[in-house]
C-alpha cells in the first residue's frame, strides 16, 4: 500500500505519548486496535517500506487494508492497556485475537453496608452500593497489594459474610494477629470500619507514607548486602505504584457502522450477480447466537437502500428449541418473524396489550393464499402491500451460515407460502454465497462492492445477536447476588429462585418464609436476610 498524502500528514501530527491507535479500512471499519508507549514511533512502523517486505502474511494483509487511522492519547501505559482491551471488545476487529472474549480486568470491591466489610476481587460492576477500585491492568500486582493492605490495616480475609464466634478457633488470620477479629468482639465494629475506611483512602492514592517506608526498608536492605530482600521490597514498591496509580475513565468512542462508498452501485451489482429483477430496496439479515446451548437468541437487522434501518431491527429468544441446534433456531426465527409479519400486513400491528405470538393456523392459510395470488401477478414489493416501511416483506433475505441454515430457512418460507422471496446464505470461512437449488456456492472477489454490502449486513446481524446474548448473560450475573452469599450452592439457589422468583421478593420475605425453603434453617435464613438487607442501599433492583 502506498502511503497517501492524508496518512503522511496525519502521521506528522501524532505525538510521542502513550495511547491507543485504531486502523480502519476504506469503509471506516475498525480492523485493528493496538496500544503503544510511543504512538508516533509505533504507528509510523506500519507504513515503513521495510516492514512490508517481511514474512508475516497477516501483517502484510493488515497494512494493505489500512485506509485511515485514529489515535487516543492517555496518561500512562497501564491506561493504554485498559483502553485497548475495552475497544477490542467493543469493535471486535478482524486482525485482533487477544481481548476478544468476555473476560474483563479485575476490580477490587468492598461493600461498606455489610455487617463486617471485606475486600473481594470481581470482574463485574453492580449497582448495589459497593465501592470499586480499578480496573487494574496487572492482576498479580493487585493481589500482592491487597495482601499488603490486609496486613497493614489488620483486615479480615475470610469469605464468610458474618463470621460466627465458634469459627474463631479455626481462624488463622486472628491467630497470626493479621486481623483484629471484630466478629468475636476483639475490637468494636466502629473501629473496624475506620480500618476499612483507611484502607480505602490508601487505595485512592493516599499511600505516600507507606511507599516511603518500603523504599527506606529497601535501601537499608541493600546497604546491608541483603539483596534478595531488597529485590522483594523493590517489587513490592512497584506493585504499590501500579495499583494505586490513578487511571482515567474512558468514554465510548463514537464510531458508527461503516457505510458503502456508493450503496446504489453496490445494490445494482448485487442484483445483477444474484439475478434479481431490480436492486433489493430492503434486505433483512438473520444470525443465531448461543454459548453451549445457553441463552439461545437470534437477531434480525434491516437495511434500506444499502444503509442500516435500526428501527426495523428485531431480536428473538428461542422458545421451542430444547438443545443446541442452530438449524432449528434459524427455522424458529424465520417462522416467528414472517408469520407475525403476515398477520401485521393483514390486520395492522398488534397493540401493546395484545398477544404478540404468531398468527393462528386459519389466519396463516388465508394469508398464504393472499400472498400467493399477489406473487403470481408479479414480484411482491413493499409498495404493493403496505405503506409502513417496517411492516413489509423484504426484497432479499440474508442468512448468516451455509447450506444447513439456508435450507432450514427456505423450508419455513415455503410452508408460509413465501418461497418467492429471494434468500441466500453467506458462509464466513470463504465468504461463499449459497443459493437455494444451487450445488456450488458463488464466490465473489473480496473487492466487490456487492460482497462488501452483504458482509456489512451479516456483520451487523452478528453484532446485534451477540449484544443481546451478552445482555442476557450480564443480566443473569447481575441478578445473581446470591452467588456472593457464602456457602450457597446451586440447589439452594434454585430453590430460593423457584420459591420467590426474584431478589426483590426475597428481601420482602419474612424469616419464617425464608426458613421454609428446602435447605435453609433458622440461622441460614437470618444470615441471608442480613445479607440482602446490606445490599438495599442507593439503587433499586434490576430483577423482576
Amino acid at each position: 500500500m502506498a502511503v497517501t498524502d492524508s496518512i503522511r500528514s496525519k502521521l506528522s501530527t501524532v505525538p510521542h505519548k502513550p495511547g491507543v491507535y485504531l486502523m480502519k479500512d476504506r469503509f471506516g471499519t475498525v480492523i485493528y486496535v493496538g496500544k503503544a508507549r510511543d504512538l508516533r514511533r509505533r504507528v509510523s512502523q506500519y507504513f515503513h517500506p521495510s516492514r512490508r517486505l517481511g514474512w508475516d502474511l497477516k501483517f502484510n494483509a493488515l497494512v494493505e487494508a489500512i485506509h485511515d487511522f485514529d489515535i487516543h492519547v492517555v496518561k500512562s501505559e497501564a491506561e493504554s492497556l485498559l483502553l485497548e482491551g475495552r475497544l477490542i471488545k467493543e469493535f471486535r476487529p478482524r486482525y485482533n485475537i487477544s481481548f476478544r472474549d468476555d473476560k474483563r480486568f479485575l476490580l477490587l470491591k468492598v461493600n461498606l453496608n455489610d455487617p463486617i466489610p471485606r475486600f473481594t476481587l470481581t470482574r463485574l460492576r453492580n449497582d448495589e452500593g459497593a465501592r470499586y477500585f480499578g480496573p487494574f491492568a496487572s492482576s498479580g500486582a493487585l493481589r500482592r497489594t491487597l495482601n499488603l493492605v490486609r496486613q497493614r490495616f489488620n483486615l479480615r480475609g475470610c469469605r464468610a459474610l458474618t463470621p460466627a464466634e465458634s469459627d474463631y478457633k479455626h481462624c488463622l488470620y486472628a491467630h497470626l494477629k493479621v486481623c483484629t477479629a471484630p466478629c468475636i468482639g476483639n475490637v468494636p465494629l466502629e473501629q473496624y470500619r475506620m480500618q476499612v475506611t483507611a484502607a480505602c483512602d490508601f487505595l485512592d492514592g493516599q499511600c505516600a507514607e507507606m511507599s516511603a517506608e518500603v523504599e527506606a526498608a529497601m535501601r537499608k536492605a541493600a546497604a546491608a548486602l541483603d539483596f534478595e530482600k531488597a529485590a522483594q521490597l523493590r517489587d513490592l514498591l512497584q506493585d504499590l505504584k501500579r495499583t494505586t496509580q490513578r487511571t482515567g475513565k474512558f468514554e465510548r468512542v463514537p464510531y458508527k457502522l461503516p457505510l458503502a462508498l456508493d450503496p446504489e452501485r453496490d445494490l445494482r451489482e448485487l442484483a445483477a450477480l444474484l439475478g434479481l429483477e431490480q436492486p433489493p430496496e430492503r434486505i433483512e439479515g438473520f444470525d443465531i447466537s448461543n454459548i453451549s446451548g445457553t441463552f439461545m437468541v437470534a437477531s434480525m437487522v434491516a437495511f434500506r437502500n444499502g444503509r442500516p434501518d435500526r428501527a426495523g431491527y428485531r431480536r428473538f429468544r428461542m422458545k421451542d428449541v430444547p438443545g443446541q441446534d442452530d438449524f432449528a433456531c434459524m427455522a424458529e426465527t424465520i417462522r416467528r418473524r414472517y408469520s407475525r409479519l403476515l398477520r401485521d400486513l393483514r390486520s395492522g400491528p398488534a397493540k401493546p396489550d395484545e398477544d404478540s405470538g404468531e398468527a393462528s393456523p386459519q389466519e396463516l392459510q388465508q394469508l398464504i393464499r393472499e400472498v400467493g395470488e399477489a406473487a403470481r401477478r408479479g414480484p411482491v414489493r413493499a409498495s404493493q402491500i403496505t405503506e409502513r416501511p417496517n411492516a413489509r416483506l423484504p426484497d432479499l433475505i440474508l442468512i448468516d451460515g451455509g447450506k444447513g441454515q439456508l435450507n432450514a430457512a427456505v423450508a419455513e418460507l415455503t410452508a408460509l407460502g413465501l418461497a418467492g422471496i429471494p434468500i441466500i446464505g453467506l458462509a464466513k470461512e470463504f465468504e461463499e454465497i449459497h443459493r437455494p437449488g444451487e450445488r456450488k456456492p458463488l464466490r465473489l472477489s473480496h473487492d466487490t462492492g456487492a460482497l462488501k454490502l452483504l458482509q456489512r449486513v451479516r456483520d451487523e446481524s452478528h453484532r446485534f445477536a451477540n449484544t443481546y446474548n451478552a445482555q442476557l448473560r450480564l443480566k443473569r450475573i447481575s441478578e445473581s447476588l446470591l452467588d456472593e452469599f457464602p456457602g450457597i450452592g446451586e440447589a439452594r439457589k434454585k430453590a430460593l429462585l423457584k420459591r420467590f422468583g426474584s431478589i426483590q421478593r426475597m428481601r420482602q420475605a419474612t424469616l419464617d418464609e425464608l426458613a421454609a425453603v428446602p435447605g435453609f434453617g433458622g440461622r441460614a435464613a437470618a444470615e441471608l436476610k442480613a445479607f440482602l438487607a446490606a445490599r438495599t442501599a442507593r439503587v433499586g433492583d434490576r430483577e423482576g
